[in-house]
C-alpha cells in the first residue's frame, strides 16, 4: 500500500513513515511516479484512532538549571499556539536524561489518554532508545512529537551554559554506572569526583578564552 496509507493505519504522521522508510525499519519501494509503495504487512494489532490529546515534556539534569524548565516550557507553549494545538498537561522534570526511572515519564509514557507527546530535543525524552520509545506509542495510535531533531554542526562555545551543564550530568551518569560496574561503589566515587573536577575545570576554561 502507499506510504501515506500505511503511516493512516498505523496512526503516525507521514513524516515518521517516511523516515522509518528511509531508515530501512519500513519494507518498500519507490515506484515511478514517485510514490512510496510499502510491502511489510500491517502489524496483527492496530490501535484506534484517539482524540488528539496533547502533553508538553521538558526536563534538565540537574536542579541548578531549574530555571531552564519553564523557559522550556514558554518555548513549547508557543510552539504549541502556533500549531493550534490544546495543552493538556505540561510535565517538568529533573533527572538525567539516561535515567529509565524518572516517574514523571513514566506515568506521561503510560497514559493512554495522551495522544501526543511534544518535545523540544528528542534528548529531552531520553538519551537512549527513542527510536524505541516511538514506535511502541505509535502502536497505540501515539506520537512525540520533536521540534529540533538534531542540532549537528553547532560549534560547543555557542551552546548555551544550561545546554552543557545538561551534557556534563548525563556524561557524569554514565561514567558514574560503567565504574560502579568496573570497579565497585567506593573506587567509582573517586574516579566520578575526579571526572567532574576535570570537566570543571575545562568549562572554566573555555569561560575564560572567551572573555
Amino acid at each position: 500500500m502507499k506510504l501515506s496509507d500505511y503511516a493512516r493505519k498505523i496512526g503516525i504522521s507521514y513524516r515518521t513513515a517516511w523516515r522509518w522508510y528511509k531508515s530501512g525499519r519500513l519494507k518498500g519501494y519507490q515506484a515511478e511516479t514517485g510514490t512510496i509503495i510499502i510491502t511489510e504487512p500491517l502489524p496483527d494489532v492496530i490501535a484506534p484512532t484517539l482524540e488528539k490529546k496533547v502533553a508538553i515534556y521538558t526536563r534538565v539534569s540537574a536542579s541548578e538549571n531549574k530555571d531552564n524548565l519553564e523557559t522550556q516550557s514558554k518555548r513549547l507553549m508557543d510552539y504549541c499556539a502556533a500549531k493550534g494545538y490544546q495543552i493538556a498537561a505540561i510535565v517538568k522534570e529533573i533527572g538525567s536524561g539516561v535515567n529509565d526511572s524518572r516517574p514523571k515519564l513514566i506515568k506521561l509514557l503510560t497514559d493512554p489518554t495522551i495522544t501526543l507527546i511534544v518535545v523540544e530535543h528528542k534528548d529531552r525524552l531520553t538519551r537512549f532508545g527513542f527510536n524505541y520509545i516511538e514506535r511502541l506509542l505509535a502502536m497505540q495510535g501515539r506520537r512525540i512529537e520533536v521540534i529540533n531533531w538534531v542540532e549537528t554542526g553547532v560549534e560547543w562555545n555557542s551552546v548555551p551554559s544550561s545546554a552543557k551543564e545538561d551534557l556534563i550530568q548525563d556524561f557524569v551518569s554514565i561514567i558514574t554506572s560503567f565504574c560502579a560496574r568496573l570497579y565497585g561503589q567506593r573506587r567509582s566515587k573517586r574516579k566520578t569526583e575526579r571526572i567532574i573536577a576535570e570537566l570543571r575545570d575545562d568549562k572554566e576554561s573555555d569561560n575564560a578564552s572567551q572573555t
